[in-house]
């Protein structure tokens, strides 16, 4: 009884494997499979989005929530261009963007599949110029375009079968309970390591990309390492072994190595505007140089 629970098990394992699409990351050429849908990463995340708008408040800034709209939609612009220029028109219709800036002194910002973007007041006075919030958003974006969310979706589809299986595995073989005890605690760590790699490797990913959509859409990608290095100033953590993001030394020199490439796209166009620090409706733009 015991193989054939095995066996069963093992069986949808490799149906769910089988079932899965192959699609390729744009810019970055990485191959992924996804066991989930479209349809369905984009209900589920619609569902998120719409609880956290019903209870954030939105920022009383005008200008600022301006500028966080002007440099989404000048993103959006350039990643549907690209999208309809490499025989990708099929993948536009999975996004109805939206660019809001909420109250919160948290230096983020996060992208829900479908282009649902949201911007933490507290990270304007670390992005400083538009410029600078173009690179945090194209990283956001590029979460999305490359589809990250529902490939860790489908990775913890595979990850809870190959739990499942071992388990069986171990349970059916006559192992001692301390023994069992300790193979269990080897896959949680493996998984974790496992997992946390993930995470680094679609953190890198959105690194590259996002600075190739932001030089796309006008905005010079060169203050990317300024910026991450305002960012590295507020961190207190340096990637670890079971960090989710790149250390902050690896993530500059990554950004530098894609340096090269991203000029490439860079055709000067969007406007800097420094960004205001004071909360009332009538607040004064500074305008820089291009």
């Amino acid at each position: 009884m015991k193989s054939i629970k095995i066996l069963l098990m093992s069986l949808v394992a490799s149906i769910l494997v089988g079932c899965g699409t192959t699609s390729t990351v744009p810019i970055t050429g990485r191959k992924q499979t996804l066991l989930v849908s479209d349809g369905d990463v984009l209900s589920l995340s619609n569902q998120q989005y719409q609880q956290y708008m019903q209870g954030a408040k939105a920022s009383s800034n005008t200008a600022n929530t301006a500028m966080v709209k002007r440099v989404g939609q000048n993103l959006a612009n350039a990643v549907v261009s690209y999208l309809n220029s490499n025989g990708l028109s099929a993948e536009v219709q999975n996004y109805a963007w939206e660019f809001n800036l909420v109250q919160d002194n948290q230096v983020n910002a996060w992208c829900m599949p479908g282009g649902k973007i949201v911007v933490y007041e507290g990270l304007l006075p670390v992005t400083q110029d538009e410029a600078s919030l173009a690179i945090v958003l194209g990283h956001e974006i590029a979460h999305a375009v490359a589809k990250h969310s529902a490939e860790r979706l489908s990775n913890e589809y595979k990850n809870q079968y190959g739990t499942a299986i071992l388990g069986a595995v171990v349970q059916g073989s006559g192992m001692s309970e301390g023994t069992q005890q300790l193979i269990a605690l080897g896959q949680s760590l493996g998984g974790a390591l496992w997992t946390s790699g993930f995470s680094r490797k679609q953190e890198s990913e959105a690194d590259h990309m996002g600075l190739i959509f932001a030089a796309m859409a006008g905005y010079n990608p060169q203050v990317a390492t300024s910026f991450w290095q305002r960012m590295a100033a507020q961190s207190s953590g340096s990637g670890g072994l079971f960090s989710d993001h790149p250390s902050d030394e690896q993530r500059i020199k990554d950004i530098q190595g894609w340096m090269p490439e991203a000029l490439k796209y860079y055709k000067p166009k969007a406007v800097t505007i420094n960004i205001s620090s004071k909360t009332s409706k009538t607040n004064k733009k500074s305008t820089t140089k291009k």
